[in-house]
């Protein structure tokens, strides 16, 4: 499958390494830098390399449908031949289909019904630094598996972390795992600090000030004045993304695109798919990782995020807005 992909992609000269190190362990960890191509590559030399099906994790649905379309265009197929994918309330997967990207949710749920996992002789986890409970649960029960059951399954964690140490000790079951690591071209990134002309109030109740979707609106606009390409926004929710597309409605000849994760399918599509006009992308932290939006050129990060806290008091858990360190922004 890989030799029918002609893009030389950063990762590519590694893989032969990687699929030698998953023959000698059957567990190995790729940590490569985020555009390398580790999501998209990896699984079709790994599924040259086995007879039965390669099923590849991610965090998020539109992250998995993202990349299931991204392999089956490499490799000149439509999605549901070769490579297929499936999520919560969708699947698109055939008789043919040799690599299946799913959420970390389904892949819990297939090993808790069956950890056998039978006709899969590959387990990838993608992104495997995003501390999540499914996350956490598929590689606790995948390692399982394949120290009781399967032991010729072969396990694959994938992140961009150069923290690779426990991911490779976990998988090693005592012996540490192989870490394979791809380099990357670095190019220079400017960053401009562009704080709100006034105060505004900090995030409470998971609220925004509408001040601050004002000066992010507005800072878009600069972006689109002074540079070139397309702009990528990050905001802590989709209620943030639409108060801000709206606020850029009357753009000429820019098209704003809304992505996170309630969107259905064509929408996402829509915001990962090249375009010959300019383009804003407002985006939650789905576009963190895993993702490759084409054409940005510059990012505006408004500093927030909106994560899961659990409430002592009520004993139950909440979306909370809250801000984002600057060691996390520019967010990429």
């Amino acid at each position: 499958m890989l030799a029918d992909v002609a893009l030389d992609l950063p990762v590519r000269p590694v893989l032969p390494a990687l699929v030698e190190a998953l023959r000698d362990r059957g567990a190995a960890v790729l940590v490569a830098p985020p555009g390398t191509g580790k999501t998209t590559t990896a699984p079709l030399a790994v599924a040259d390399a086995v007879a039965g099906r390669v099923v590849i994790a991610q965090p998020r649905r539109v992250a998995a449908r993202a990349a299931a379309h991204r392999m089956a265009a490499l490799l000149g197929d439509r999605v549901g031949d070769r490579i297929g994918y499936a999520v919560r309330g969708e699947r698109r997967a055939g008789p043919r289909t040799r690599i299946e990207v799913v959420t970390t949710g389904l892949l819990v749920r297939r090993l808790h019904h069956d950890p056998e996992l039978p006709g899969v002789d590959a387990v990838l986890l993608d992104e495997c630094h995003e501390r999540q409970l499914d996350a956490d649960l598929a590689l606790a029960f995948s390692v399982e598996a394949r120290g009781t059951l399967r032991p010729d399954l072969w396990l694959l964690a994938m992140s961009a972390t150069p923290q690779a140490d426990r991911f490779a000790a976990l998988l090693g079951a005592g012996d540490p795992a192989p870490v394979v690591r791809a380099e990357a071209a670095l190019h220079p990134v400017e960053r401009v600090w562009a704080p709100p002309p006034r105060p505004v109030t900090p995030p409470g109740g998971g609220r925004v000030d509408p001040a601050l979707l004002d000066h992010v609106a507005a800072t878009a606009r600069r972006a689109l004045r002074e540079r070139d390409g397309d702009v990528l926004v990050f905001l802590p929710g989709a209620g943030e993304i639409g108060a801000v597309a709206r606020r850029l409605a009357d753009l000429r000849d820019v098209t704003v695109l809304p992505l996170h994760g309630r969107l259905p399918g064509p929408a996402q599509d829509a915001a990962l798919t090249p375009a010959a006009g300019r383009r804003v992308v407002l985006a939650t932290a789905v576009a963190e990782s895993s993702l490759t939006v084409p054409g940005v050129r510059v990012v505006v990060d408004a500093g927030l995020s909106r994560v899961p806290r659990t409430d002592l008091a009520r004993g139950l858990g909440s979306l909370v807005t809250v801000p984002v360190s600057r060691a996390r922004s520019v967010r990429g």
